[in-house]
């Protein structure tokens, strides 16, 4: 891939982004699409470099709930296998006479109804160490309901930010010249006030034979709003004074650059400040487009409609 070996002079360049300036020593994208940043950790293991809390917060509904349900099943059919290998017969209300598949399948009920301390009744343990091993699983229980139910409030009750960004940054006709514009609107009932976004483009290039990386700050033309209840277009005018000044279609696509977003907001819900964030890489901006318009008053004129479906809708127009 090509690489740009001269900037623009006049643009404003940043040195604690945190990425580092050794670009031989960098691969791939800075931040990735979901905001993660594109960093593998290695020279640890992996009990260590893994909040567990974290991680069974941030997961998708549908993992949690499939780790707990795997959990659930796990755990009560290794306790069957503990009651069946004390003996089935210190399990009083399980026949003895029916086949091994049967009486397993009776333990692990049983374990069940102990895990969750309902205890039916109908099978109840015999001697000390039959006993004491549904004691156990009894207290395991408890502590495993009280931590799943910690987790189950920490996720519904963790601040979030819940905005969606066009998949695609564009360069645009601006104001008899040109810029770089990208969108984002809220796609959940929330009141958001007091946004605001920071835009940094990173670019590896050549300085004194040296491959490094060069941040720079992308000056918006609104870089705070006091409400974000619809779409939000960020601008940044291509002037002469922009690190994107001479930029022609034939460079985004040779050029490795990305355009880093970080946007935090005020939650009026949570009553506390909220932040994403996202990039573009130059692959994903189109040269030479105009988003279409995402909100509409409603049929009764009384209020507005903002379409997520057109986030990310552009048409092509020529650019100079």
């Amino acid at each position: 891939m090509a690489l740009f070996h001269q900037f623009n002079s006049k643009a404003k360049t940043l040195i604690n982004t945190g990425f580092g300036s050794s670009a031989s020593n960098t691969g791939g994208r800075f931040i990735n699409k979901d905001g993660s940043v594109n960093a593998a950790k290695k020279g640890i293991g992996i009990l260590d470099r893994i909040s567990w809390y974290h991680t069974l917060l941030d997961m998708s509904s549908w993992q949690f709930l499939s780790v707990l349900l795997l959990f659930y099943i796990s755990i009560n059919f290794v306790f069957a296998i503990l009651y069946f290998g004390i003996g089935i017969e210190h399990l009083n209300g399980i026949d003895t006479t029916d086949n091994e598949w049967v009486q397993f399948g009776q333990a692990y009920f049983f374990s069940a109804q102990t895990f969750t301390t309902v205890g039916y009744g109908h099978v109840s343990p015999i001697g000390f160490y039959t006993s004491a091993l549904s004691s156990a699983e009894a207290l395991i229980g408890l502590l495993s309901f009280a931590i799943a139910t910690g987790l189950f409030f920490g996720r519904f009750s963790k601040p979030a930010i819940y905005l969606k960004f066009s998949h695609n940054a564009i360069i645009a006709p601006f104001n008899n010249g040109k810029a770089l514009m990208f969108r984002l609107a809220p796609y959940k009932n929330t009141n958001y006030i007091d946004a605001e976004v920071n835009v940094t483009l990173g670019m590896r290039m050549e300085e004194n034979g040296v491959m490094v990386n060069k941040f720079f700050i992308l000056d918006l033309e609104y870089q705070k709003i006091n409400s974000l209840a619809l779409a939000w277009t960020l601008v940044h005018p291509i002037t002469s004074e922009s690190p994107l000044d001479g930029f022609l279609a034939a460079d985004f696509e040779s050029i490795s650059g990305e355009i880093i977003v970080i946007i935090k907001t005020f939650d009026d819900m949570f009553s506390t400040t909220v932040a994403t964030r996202t990039s573009y890489t130059f692959e994903e901006i189109i040269y030479g487009a105009k988003f279409k318009p995402m909100y509409t008053k409603s049929e009764d004129n009384q209020s507005t409609v903002l379409d997520m479906g057109l986030l990310n809708t552009f048409y092509p127009i020529a650019v100079d």
